[in-house]
């Protein structure tokens, strides 16, 4: 099967939609297909082996001053080129391009609205581009914020089209409430455009069928895999207990619940000396809310057992997890994906997470950990407790995680349900 698949980069941080895409990709490619990682806005950033093009469409830079002003709408291609240069972008990844949706409405909505919205010239680009090719067999989007691409795309190319659901919502809910509104109201009017809709866990499945209104018999799941090279349960336990987080962060990753978590174990229980360990992406505007965390637990007696690592490639990103005793990353909202459970689990690390989103049919699967109330950081201190007081249960959790996770969340499992909702879409009536 020849398939393109467009990927959105994510301005220089590793995002796991990016994280997400790249390794089907270069699954697809390594059961056989031949598979297009297509970048828009910047190039993508993965810990593992980038197999996207080295080409931008949609540059960053070109979309943010076509949305400003009418003169760089019409401006020469030279320009263009200069701007969509992987070393401009890629500088402008690191200072200038925001993500925080706050910032992108109005951008959102113009991108939805197609050919008609204000990047009018970056969709005669990629179609021209596109057409020069030859031509796939079914052609993927990132997700429903780029619906807009599905009309013009199987216009010009007569090819079905898939949509892949994977956590665009929280983005949509922080837009202004006007701007929401709107992209709102253009995704739900182009539903049809789309031929197969692909969501990344059962939960999403349902809530985006409900939320988008889409019909919940168009959309197909593909649970997120994950590549198990150099990922192995530990020999040797931690000599102290080491409760561990790593994801992006930011308030809705409940970083926060966590500190609060460990200041409730670390006063009540009597457990020993301890570490919070902490690793991830850390984004400029949320350097405050890291800031904020440090000096509670400083104020608390406990800013010697916080350490935060920053952001870790992926032999580090490893080392790091299996390095633990138990780890929590405690979402605000229901998180549709999770793959730093997942990637925990791989290590043969228990993991404790709140009951909502992904997490509860994750745990069904697994049996790999435990499921707490949401946003009480009492229920999960007790959980985290009841893993670190008791060695036999915490081995049991271990050993399931890391059978698991190898046994239903695999790159290969999560292509070949792809490649089936390929199918379905090649077979959909026109």
């Amino acid at each position: 099967m020849k398939i393109l698949q467009i990927t959105a980069g994510a301005a220089g941080m590793y995002s796991g939609s990016c994280l997400r895409d790249n390794a089907l990709a270069s699954e697809l490619s390594a059961q056989g297909h031949d598979v297009t990682l297509l970048p828009l806005f910047t190039p993508t950033l993965s810990d593992e082996e980038n197999v996207s093009l080295d080409k931008v469409f949609f540059g960053g830079i070109s979309v943010y001053l076509e949305q400003r002003s009418h003169l760089f709408r019409n401006a020469p291609g030279f320009l263009d080129r200069i701007w969509d240069s992987r070393y401009v972008l890629k500088t402008a990844s690191r200072r200038l391009i925001s993500t925080k949706p706050e910032f992108l409405g109005a951008t959102t909505v113009s991108l939805l609205q197609g050919e008609s919205g204000y990047q009018q010239k970056e969709f005669v680009k990629l179609i021209r581009w596109l057409k020069e090719q030859p031509l796939p067999d079914v052609i993927s989007l990132p997700s429903s914020l780029l619906i807009g691409l599905a009309g013009p795309l199987q216009r010009a190319l007569n090819r079905p089209v898939c949509c892949t659901l994977q956590g665009e919502d929280l983005f949509l809910q922080n837009l202004p409430e006007l701007y929401r509104h709107q992209a709102l109201e253009l995704i739900r009017g182009q539903i049809d455009d789309v031929d197969t809709f692909v969501a990344v866990s059962d939960y999403y499945a349902g809530f985006m069928s409900r939320y988008l209104a889409i019909p919940r018999d168009r959309i197909e799941v593909a649970p997120l895999g994950i590549r198990f090279d150099g990922h192995s349960p530990r020999i040797d336990k931690p000599e102290h207990f080491t409760i561990g987080y790593f994801g992006r962060i930011a308030p809705e990753k409940g970083l926060h619940l966590l500190a609060q978590a460990y200041r409730l174990l670390r006063e009540n229980t009597g457990l020993p000396m301890c570490c919070l360990a902490v690793a991830g992406y850390l984004p400029p505007e949320h350097k405050s809310y890291l800031a904020g965390i440090q000096k509670k637990m400083k104020d608390w007696g406990l800013g010697q057992e916080f350490l935060y690592h920053g952001m870790l490639d992926r032999e580090q990103k490893i080392k790091f997890l299996r390095d633990l005793s138990v780890f929590s990353m405690p979402t605000v909202y229901p998180e549709p994906k999770g793959l730093p459970v997942l990637e925990a689990m791989a290590n043969g690390v228990p993991v404790v997470q709140p009951s909502h989103g992904a997490f509860p049919e994750m745990l069904k699967k697994t049996s790999g950990g435990l499921l707490v109330d949401p946003g009480e950081p009492s229920s999960l201190a007790r959980g985290l407790l009841s893993v670190l007081r008791d060695p036999a249960f915490a081995e049991e959790l271990s050993n399931n995680a890391s059978a698991g996770v190898r046994k239903y969340y695999s790159l290969a499992n999560m292509a070949e349900k792809t490649v089936a909702a390929y199918e379905a879409a090649m077979s959909a009536p026109a």
